[in-house]
C-alpha cells in the first residue's frame, strides 16, 4: 500500500527569515562573551578610609593614646608624688615668717630686761627664771609655726598632686574618645566616598554587561518576531538582562535562546506528516 506523505512549509520570506537568524546565532555564538568586562568589581577603600585605619592602628593615637596619661598620672602617686608641687618659695616664706617671729621674741626678752630694770631686779634670780621660762615657751611656740608652715605646705602640694592625678585619668579616657570620634568621622566620610565610587563601578559595570547582551537581546526579539508571523499567534518576548540576572541565570537565559532558535527551526523544516 502506498504511503502518501503531505508537507506544509512555511511562506518562503518566513524560511529565509529563519535562515539568516541561524546565520546570526551561529555567528554570535561562535565567540565567547569577555565577561570581564562586566565583572563584579569592589571600590578600594577611599582615602579618609585608610587615614581612619593608620590612626586607629597607630601607637599613641588609636592604640594606647590612653598610655602617656596614665604613666603622668602615675609620677603623681605614691610617697613621693606630692615633691613636685612643692613651692619653690616655701624656704623663702618659712624663712620670712621665722625671722619676723624672731623679732617680736627678741623684743619680748627686751621688755623682760626693762621691767626688771624698772623693779630693781635686773641680773637676778627672779628675772633669769622670767628668762628661762619665756625663752622655753618661745622656742615651743617657733616649733610649731615652723611645722605648721611645713605641713600647710606638704598639705597644699598633696592636694594639687591628686588634682593633677585626676586630670591625668580624665585626659586617659577624653583622648582617647577624641581619636575615636575623628577616626569615625573619617571612616564615615571615607565609606560616604567609597560607596559613590561602588556606585559608579556599578552603574559601569550595569552598562557593559547591557552592551554585550544586546545582540543577543535583538536576536530573540528577532526569534518571537518570526514565530509570531510564522504560526500567526501575537508573540511574547521577555528580556534576558532584566533584571540583573546571576552568572547560572545569564547562562541557562543564552542556552534557552539558542535551543528555542533551533528547536522552532526544526519545527519548521519538518512540517506535518500524514498517512
Amino acid at each position: 500500500m502506498a504511503v502518501q506523505q503531505t508537507q506544509a512549509l512555511p511562506p518562503q520570506y518566513v524560511e529565509d527569515l529563519q535562515k539568516d537568524l541561524g546565520t546570526q546565532l551561529t555567528a554570535l555564538t561562535a565567540a565567547p562573551l569577555d565577561t570581564s568586562r562586566f565583572a563584579p568589581q569592589v571600590a578600594g577603600q577611599d582615602q579618609a578610609q585608610q587615614d581612619a585605619y593608620t590612626m586607629a592602628t597607630t601607637q599613641g593615637q588609636g592604640i594606647g593614646a590612653f598610655s602617656p596619661y596614665i604613666t603622668q598620672a602615675g609620677a603623681y602617686s605614691g610617697p613621693q608624688g606630692y615633691q613636685g608641687f612643692m613651692s619653690p618659695y616655701q624656704q623663702d616664706v618659712i624663712d620670712a615668717t621665722l625671722s619676723e617671729y624672731d623679732t617680736q621674741a627678741a623684743q619680748g626678752l627686751q621688755g623682760i630686761a626693762d621691767r626688771a630694770a624698772m623693779s630693781g631686779n635686773l641680773g637676778g634670780g627672779r628675772e633669769g627664771v622670767m628668762r628661762a621660762q619665756y625663752q622655753n615657751k618661745s622656742d615651743m611656740n617657733r616649733a610649731l609655726l615652723q611645722s605648721g608652715l611645713l605641713q600647710q605646705g606638704f598639705t597644699q602640694a598633696n592636694q594639687l598632686a591628686n588634682q593633677a592625678f585626676g586630670q591625668q585619668q580624665a585626659l586617659a579616657q577624653q583622648v582617647p574618645q577624641l581619636y575615636g570620634a575623628d577616626i569615625n568621622t573619617l571612616r564615615s566620610a571615607g565609606a560616604g566616598q567609597q560607596s559613590q565610587a561602588q556606585a559608579q563601578l556599578d552603574a559601569t559595570r550595569e552598562a557593559n554587561r547591557l552592551e554585550a547582551y544586546e545582540p543577543y537581546e535583538r536576536l530573540g526579539f528577532q526569534q518571537s518576531g518570526i514565530a509570531s508571523i510564522a504560526s500567526g499567534a501575537p508573540g511574547q518576548y521577555q528580556s534576558m538582562v532584566t533584571p540583573n540576572p546571576t552568572p547560572l541565570q545569564t547562562a541557562l537565559g543564552i542556552a534557552t535562546v539558542g535551543g528555542g532558535l533551533l528547536g522552532n527551526y526544526g519545527d519548521y523544516r519538518r512540517g506535518i506528516q500524514t498517512t
